[in-house]
């Protein structure tokens, strides 16, 4: 959650942002391009441990009919929220001209999935998860205007940052197409069950596990052949032919992309199995509490670059709309609009840490309230 926001800061702040992407080695530095890179482990996670949760709920008294209908509507929660106050709160503007699916979006909807794909049978779910991951770039060459006039649903499955258009003035940007999202929320579902295990066994097994995905990344991307629509390539350097290989593709996320991101996860999550957290802990607060903070940051930071637009400008008017690393899209702003990645760094922290009493009241309220409403935060 934390590594999240660095990203969204930087979407809003850094000079970079509206004149070319982290990734495009031709413009980036080394700098940049690892933060970026650090935050695609973000949704990965964010989806897996959803999944795994999800399972954990279901083998801790709740029936699997009662964690299904959770599934539903909890999913179904997220979609419009995605759809109001977190959209709101990236462009500051009701006109709702360009309406953005990501990954809260992506999230509710795997959620509605799993909420009947979890009574098919474990192997068989595992199976259905496997293919998806596995599989999915087989399709990459399927095209929206295939299907002709379901070419939004193609879009909405498997094809990101092409717009739906709505109307001659609103559009949908699906960033977060739900293939293979939804494979991989299931795939942790499935990942609960190593939580059963006895804690040597489990622990060993997260490592092997996390171990033999982040081999597997390696190996088939060093093979070019298949798994990520974006070749690696020797460059000029060593050290960006390293970006290079890293370079894979996120929307929507590759084979090689959730290898990358997810293996090393799972290899964290075994060493830190091994570690004993006290309650105070900080970094529990925003686990505590990870919707109402996602939902908050997005108004927190967009209002820190208004008034850092202000002091700046003298206005902030170019600022109601999409943060300029959304291209073409995004107009109005300055063309010296922007700071260097060390002011990026420093917003960064001072909105996590001013972030962090909000949370710990939620936190608390949550903790001496048990309101169902409050669970939907």
């Amino acid at each position: 959650m934390i590594i999240m926001a660095l990203d969204h800061i930087r979407d809003f702040l850094h000079y970079g942002a509206q004149h070319f992407a982290p990734e495009d080695l031709t413009q980036t530095t080394t700098v940049l391009f690892f933060t970026r890179w650090i935050t695609h482990f973000c949704a990965p996670v964010f989806v897996f441990l959803a999944g795994t949760s999800s399972y954990l709920a279901a083998n801790r008294g709740r029936s699997a009919s009662a964690v299904s209908r959770l599934l539903l509507t909890r999913g179904l929660w997220l979609v419009v929220v995605e759809m109001t106050l977190v959209l709101f709160g990236g462009t500051f503007n009701l006109s709702y001209t360009v309406i953005i699916w990501q990954v809260i979006w992506a999230i509710g909807w795997s959620m509605v999935a799993l909420s009947f794909l979890m009574f098919l049978p474990w192997r068989a779910l595992l199976a259905f998860s496997v293919v998806m991951i596995g599989l999915h770039n087989l399709l990459d060459p399927i095209r929206p205007e295939q299907f002709s006039s379901l070419a939004w649903l193609w879009q909405i499955l498997h094809v990101g940052l092409t717009p739906i258009q709505l109307s001659e003035r609103h559009v949908i940007l699906v960033i977060y197409p739900l293939i293979p999202w939804i494979g991989v929320m299931s795939a942790g579902y499935c990942f609960g069950r190593v939580f059963d295990l006895e804690t040597d066994r489990r622990r060993r097994l997260l490592m092997q596990t996390g171990a033999a995905l982040t081999a597997g990344f390696i190996a088939l991307r060093l093979l070019n052949l298949y798994g990520d629509p974006n070749p690696w390539s020797p460059q000029s350097r060593i050290i960006m032919t390293g970006l290079s290989f890293l370079n894979t593709w996120k929307y929507p996320p590759s084979l090689d992309y959730l290898l990358m991101t997810l293996g090393p996860s799972i290899v964290a999550l075994g060493f830190l199995d091994r570690v004993a957290v006290g309650e105070r802990n900080p970094f529990l607060v925003f686990g505590r509490v990870p919707f109402f903070y996602y939902v908050i940051h997005w108004y927190v930071l967009h209002l820190v670059a208004l008034a850092m637009a202000w002091a700046r400008y003298g206005r902030f008017d170019f600022m109601f709309g999409l943060p300029p690393s959304v291209l073409p899209m995004s107009t109005g702003y300055p063309q010296d609009y922007g700071y260097d990645l060390s002011t990026v760094y420093l917003v960064w922290i001072a909105i996590v840490a001013g972030l962090y009493p909000v949370c710990a009241w939620f936190a608390a309220l949550k903790a001496r309230n048990r309101s169902i409403w409050l669970s939907y935060l």
